[in-house]
């Protein structure tokens, strides 16, 4: 399939600003850079996405369970886990435009990116203002963000220095015996969060792809030690076909394996599930990872807190530490591949018998901000009260939009530009037979409907949202 065309996110982010799905944190102080604040179109989007992403992870399966974790965990968490002292990355600076960039994020110019290795520094080009090689010694650069808590800093017990979660499984783990002991949940089975996260990025940028401030849908999967590679395919499996099944296409996605780690390292085996993003300097981006973490955690937070974390088989007459399997996507970043997916452009006819070029965003119904319009054929004493009313009717079950303000054809236009399935035009002959047009939005197909019956229609096109 050929590359994104350069200009296709560019389009995605001016849409994306324009209509209401983002926009640049704190803009009236200059912004924060690499920082988005979500719109009312935005916040709907990434409610059905993480809605959707629940469905199937949680409520559609008899072997997970849900959680939310506390953001600020205890210090001891993340001397444990390994983050207070390996959560770091190489640090580069540019020698030519000063800026800085982890060393593992930098391509050689003339090889691109598509074997997903980073590029010897010397053949690295800066992608910020394109100098070959200029860079000074990598240096290690925390990912964590601190933060103080109590009355003042340095204060003894529950306060001092903290860190901000960098990822949602450590609040997992550290809940494991209470989940088992309540939910009454054995091997194999998970815990499912939906996490805000964050990380001391040195390059936030690329729109919503790599901010400091994230939210994080990860599902930790508890099972017998030796099983984890089975479970490592399937759910690298599952999670393909979520995304495959909400509408993005399977040539837009690929399974980048990570190298295996070395000897201490705690990870066993991790394979990203990219995304064609069409990010400046680089194809693809990273979507969700899934790994397998082996008992590395659960094994250091027993060893550290003296508890014990394991688990006894009653059935073997065993007691074993589970290994755990990671499926971690970020909902940012899903936010940003959805809307990225779903831009097109085509051509629609006009009232005055031509064609015009539209913006659509063809969003799975499930997904979409907005479910239906109502859109009253003109601004008219007889037909907006009829079509208010229908609106009013319809909210009831879902997200509708009431629109009477311009030409029909301009409406259309940009209902379809938010991803809008469904537009239904009350125009003057309801009045006489009490039936509307339903236009669907990818086909353009109109069809006319009783009024009584537009939710019944409604309800059949929308199931599942």
């Amino acid at each position: 399939m050929p590359k994104r065309a350069a200009t296709a996110l560019a389009d995605v982010v001016s849409l994306a600003r324009r209509r209401g799905f983002a926009y640049p944190s704190g803009e009236v102080y200059g912004a924060t850079r690499a920082a988005w604040d979500l719109g009312p179109l935005g916040v709907e989007l990434r409610d059905n996405l993480r809605r959707q992403w629940w469905r199937a992870v949680v409520h559609g399966r008899d072997d997970v369970v849900g959680l939310d974790a506390s953001i600020i965990l205890p210090p001891a968490t993340w001397v444990a886990s390994g983050h207070e002292d390996g959560f770091a990355d190489p640090l580069t600076e540019c020698r030519s435009c000063r800026q800085r960039f982890r060393v593992d994020h930098l391509r050689d110019g003339e090889t691109g990116d598509d074997d997903g290795r980073p590029a010897d520094l010397v053949s690295a080009v800066c992608p910020s203002c394109g100098t070959r090689g200029a860079w000074t010694e990598p240096r290690r650069f925390s990912g964590l963000l601190t933060t103080h808590v109590g009355a003042a800093e340095g204060d003894e017990g529950e306060g001092g220095r903290h860190h901000l979660r960098p990822e949602a499984a450590q609040g997992v783990f550290l809940n494991l015996a209470n989940v088992v002991t309540t939910s009454r949940s054995k091997p194999p089975f998970g815990i499912a969060q939906v996490a805000t996260c964050f990380r001391n990025e040195i390059t936030p940028g690329d729109f919503l792809f790599r901010t400091r401030e994230f939210e994080q849908m990860s599902l930790a999967w508890f099972v017998k030690p030796g099983e984890g590679p089975r479970w490592h395919t399937y759910w690298l499996e599952e999670r393909t076909r979520w995304y495959v099944d909400l509408g993005i296409d399977p040539d837009d996605l690929r399974h980048h394996e990570h190298p295996r780690p070395g000897p201490g390292e705690h990870t066993t085996h991790t394979v990203d599930i990219d995304f064609r993003f069409g990010l400046p300097g680089s194809e693809w981006g990273a979507l969700e990872g899934v790994t397998d973490r082996a008992d590395h955690d659960l094994r250091a937070h027993a060893e550290a807190s003296g508890r014990d974390l394991s688990f006894f088989d009653q059935a073997a007459g065993e007691r074993w530490l589970p290994h755990v399997v990671e499926p971690a996507a970020g909902l940012s970043r899903a936010v940003m591949a959805f809307l990225v997916a779903a831009h097109a452009t085509d051509e629609a006819p006009n009232t005055k018998g031509g064609v015009d070029q539209r913006t659509v965003l063809r969003l799975d119904p499930r997904l979409a901000p907005v479910k239906a319009a109502v859109l009253p054929l003109s601004r008219n004493a007889e037909l907006s009260p009829r079509a208010r009313a229908l609106a009013t009717e319809l909210r009831a079950s879902w997200p509708v939009e009431f629109d009477d303000a311009g030409a029909i054809g301009k409406r259309y236009r940009r209902q379809d530009e938010i991803g809008t399935p469904y537009c239904v035009t009350v125009d003057f002959e309801t009045l006489d037979d009490e039936a509307v047009t339903v236009r669907e939005r990818d086909t353009m197909q109109q069809t006319r409907v009783p009024l009584a019956g537009v939710a019944d229609l409604l309800a059949q096109k929308l199931r599942g949202c």
